[in-house]
């Protein structure tokens, strides 16, 4: 064989190669460019005002504002039952305001005991953000009945009550790092349990 028919022969290969490159790099950018016209054909533009002035946004702004109306008057109801503030009652009042909500929870303290005014500081502070629950506190030395129907031994202990039955309960500040301390949050998730 001929070394010139060979290179011949390899420079026509290594040219068709070049060509077949050059064909799908070209058929590469006319995809990619009836892509970008067809975009702008898909995406017409818009009109602001028309967006602002459509009877589907003023659909969907009467029905946020609804529900928003719909939640503050839940939230009305809830605190004339008593929700978003932390507020004692008395054995007498125990069974009453724990049925008469679906999430309550109830603090037995004694007025003397440190730890019972540091627990009390944190659940007035969640009272008010946790609307849902109901947040009250009992004399456990006024509230004897209770406190042995309930097996409260150590204070400060809340009890987490559902639809007015005792589900949960926290005693002391074991659950939190038996510290004084502790924050607010650490007292919250506890709750978020």
């Amino acid at each position: 064989m001929d070394p010139d028919s060979v290179k011949s022969t390899l420079s026509n290969l290594a040219f068709g190669n070049v060509i077949a490159a050059a064909a799908r790099d070209l058929q590469k950018e006319m995809v990619a460019k009836d892509k970008a016209q067809a975009a702008p054909a898909s995406h017409d533009e818009v009109d602001l005002d028309e967006l602002l002035d459509g009877p589907e946004l003023e659909k969907l702004h009467a029905e946020r504002i609804a529900a928003l109306k719909k939640e503050a008057e839940k939230r009305e109801v809830l605190k004339r039952k008593g929700h978003g503030e932390y507020r004692e009652i008395t054995e007498g009042d125990f069974l009453g305001e724990v049925t008469s909500s679906e999430k309550v929870i109830c603090h037995f303290y004694h007025r003397e005991f440190y730890r019972c005014k540091i627990m009390d500081k944190h659940l007035k502070a969640l009272s008010s953000v946790y609307v849902g629950t109901k947040f009250v506190k009992l004399d456990a030395e006024n509230a004897p009945f209770f406190v042995s129907k309930l097996a409260i031994k150590t204070l400060p202990c809340f009890i987490l009550f559902k639809k007015g039955i005792a589900v949960d309960r926290l005693i002391g500040f074991q659950d939190l790092g038996s510290k004084d301390d502790f924050s607010t949050r650490a007292l919250e998730k506890i709750f978020s349990r």
